[in-house]
């Protein structure tokens, strides 16, 4: 499943919304924490194509045949600029510059490739059997220290 992002930053939200209407039709349910950092992670990779790039993107979601409860949801976004994904070191009251510090942490793999003149950011988050109130075991889940979550609005 693939959608075409246009370099405008209201593109975000409309990738968010197509996100959750994706994973609705795929056995994951909207109140997982699976489904929720996924939409996280959609936000802040067409965030990082949208603006850091000027180009139109495509944002592909690649979703188990059958999801059990160990299965891996797959996100990637390519656009057509060839300039390599840094992360950013930024101090505590910069209001942005941490996409890919969030990606690292929340995602259980991600990297990137050239993909001919442009190039390919891919994350991937394992969905694991929740046990009660416990935070998942994956090393991507959405818990963070201290039992916080996030919430994608």
């Amino acid at each position: 499943m693939q959608l075409e992002i246009r370099p405008d930053p209201a593109e975000v939200g409309r990738a968010r919304r197509w996100a959750r209407s994706r994973l609705a039709g795929s056995g994951i349910q909207a109140d997982e924490q699976l489904a929720e950092t996924l939409v996280l992670l959609v936000s802040e990779l067409v965030t990082n194509a949208v603006v850091h790039t000027g180009c139109p993107a495509v944002l592909r979601l690649v979703l188990p045949g059958a999801v059990s409860e160990e299965s891996t949801v797959r996100l990637e976004v390519d656009d057509t600029s060839g300039c390599a994904p840094v992360p950013r070191c930024v101090d505590g009251d910069a209001t942005g510059g941490r996409g890919l510090a969030l990606v690292d942490g929340l995602a259980d793999r991600w990297g990137w490739s050239r993909e001919g003149a442009g190039k390919r950011i891919w994350c991937e988050l394992d969905r694991c059997p929740e046990s009660g109130d416990a935070p998942p075991a994956c090393a991507g889940g959405a818990a963070a220290p201290g039992g916080l979550a996030y919430e994608v609005v």
